[in-house]
């Protein structure tokens, strides 16, 4: 798969990352029967996405992650996902988890929409949310009970 996973930090200072994201994001890409193009994860700010959310999906308002799906091949995920470090805080507060559980499951919500996952409806939000909480727990099985 090489190393075709990148972070970014756009606007805002760098922090640092869950150990092994980079493992979980492939593990989950396999997982889903995937092959890895390229995908970028980009951290900003608030304001910058704003910008993105509008200028690209017509949407005024804040939002924690924004994805682009560039894939030509079917089964091939290559895409950009733009997480807001603002809306990474304040969630992380308002449901009580730490700041790297909800940028995992942002990760992990950018995944499913390349994956072809949808949230528009909502039984469509709840099978995400569901796959969202079954990569979580992957990670948590994989990757924090090894302590690596």
């Amino acid at each position: 798969m090489g190393n075709n996973l990148y972070f970014h930090f756009e606007d805002i200072f760098v922090f640092p990352l869950p150990d092994n994201i980079h493992d979980w994001m492939k593990d989950v890409i396999i997982h889903e029967k995937f092959i890895l193009s390229e995908i970028s994860v980009i951290f900003c700010s608030d304001r910058f996405l704003l910008t993105l959310n509008k200028k690209h999906l017509a949407h005024d308002y804040f939002t924690d992650i924004v994805t682009f799906d560039y894939h030509t091949e079917p089964k091939e995920i290559h895409g950009d996902l733009f997480i807001s470090k603002e809306r990474l805080i304040e969630n992380a507060a308002t449901f009580n988890v730490s700041i790297n559980q909800e940028l995992l499951r942002v990760v992990a919500h950018g995944l499913l929409h390349l994956f072809g996952y949808s949230d528009k409806s909502e039984k469509d939000k709840k099978l995400m949310r569901s796959m969202e909480d079954f990569y979580l727990s992957l990670y948590s099985q994989e990757y924090v009970s090894r302590g690596t």
